[in-house]
């Protein structure tokens, strides 16, 4: 089924509409909790569209939908450019306690994070049963057969800890080569599950049946009987491995494994949300989760100018018990702004190549 171009559109502009939306409320809400002055509250970059005038606050829509801001008094010091102090009513940012202006900076990727979780906990409810990472049954005849046992529960694999289902999956899938090393908990039978009576054993490589480079599993998870506890239970853990996928994720990219070709910047993301629609809404918003929590823990990242940068500043501050001079501190995320403003610039020209050639 083909996506609607203006759909797309539509669709990715509300998506990223929600998620910038929600994300700089995060930041305004705990910036007002803790009597912080916000000047602006924007949605989007670049040229100012349309604004109005709040209370003490302007709220202005931007032409470039790739991000947004809350401008908040104070954030970058309390002088001038000649390094002379600015006068304050005492609702300056860099003149609240360490601890509210980490909240306030935090707040963004919680919001984030929080909203990916909902969107997995409303999936997880329309679920009839609820995987583990228990296996049920190993498919007779394929070597796994000779590891792996009916009530083997995996709580390693390659060395990485999977308390989950998801989490199981994603490093399989992640392997490379099909044959993994496995830590179990083995419990022999219903019974020895039920009372967790089991004994930890280490299986080394296991090979697994490899199809057109893909692995396959060789196996059947146990699943459970969904309920309202376990629904939420499941989302949680669901929510910490799609955390947890983002962080390996860019870790393989830092080690070489993945290059900037295989980043997805807003082309490339609006072309997955299109394709996602067309299979139905539950895909469409299990896209949207991954998309909301991916910008929430890159946002935590201490790169400069974003919220991890800044929180990165912060705490060199508590260390110090002083902060950095503000200026300098400004320099530092100026240039991350422009080295990140590079990087969408080169991931959207290779979206675009990829769309072109049909990669995406």
């Amino acid at each position: 089924m083909e996506c609607d171009p203006l759909l797309t559109f539509l669709l990715t502009l509300l998506t990223f509409g929600v998620i910038i939306t929600l994300h700089e409320c995060g930041h305004f809400i705990f910036a007002k909790l803790f009597g912080v002055r916000v000047n602006e509250f924007s949605f989007g970059m670049g040229p100012r569209l349309v604004g109005w005038q709040g209370k003490e606050t302007e709220y202005s829509i931007r032409l470039l939908p790739i991000g947004g801001y809350v401008a908040m008094e104070g954030e970058d010091g309390m002088e001038d450019e000649e390094g002379r102090p600015i006068p304050s009513d005492g609702r300056a940012f860099c003149e609240k306690p360490a601890w509210q202006r980490f909240i306030i900076l935090f707040a963004g990727a919680a919001m984030n994070i929080v909203l990916g979780f909902f969107i997995l906990l409303a999936l997880a409810s329309q679920m009839d049963l609820l995987g583990t990472n228990v296996v049920a049954k190993v498919e007779e005849g394929t070597a796994v057969s000779e590891y792996l046992q009916p009530f083997d529960r995996i709580v390693k694999v390659n060395g990485y800890s999977t308390p989950n289902y998801n989490d199981v999956v994603f490093q399989m899938i992640r392997d490379q080569d099909g044959v993994m090393d496995l830590e179990v908990i083995r419990y022999g039978d219903a019974e020895g599950l039920q009372q967790k009576s089991g004994q930890r054993v280490g299986l080394s490589q296991v090979p697994f049946t490899m199809e057109n480079e893909t692995i396959q599993l060789d196996f059947v998870f146990y699943g459970e009987e969904n309920n309202p506890l376990r629904t939420v239970s499941y989302a949680a853990g669901w929510t910490s491995s799609v955390v947890k996928q983002v962080w390996y994720s860019l870790m393989d990219i830092l080690t070489g494994r993945f290059g900037l070709k295989d980043l997805s910047g807003p082309v490339g993301t609006a072309a997955v949300i299109g394709e996602a629609s067309s299979q139905g809404l539950q895909t469409l918003l299990l896209m949207v989760a991954f998309i909301t929590i991916n910008i929430g823990v890159f946002n935590l990242l201490p790169i400069p100018a974003l919220d991890g940068g800044r929180l990165f500043f912060l705490l060199i501050e508590i260390i110090r018990r002083k902060p950095i001079p503000a200026r300098y501190e400004a320099y530092v995320h100026g240039a991350g702004l422009v080295l990140l403003l590079g990087l969408i610039a080169v991931v959207t020209f290779n979206d675009i190549a990829k769309l072109i050639t049909g990669g995406i």
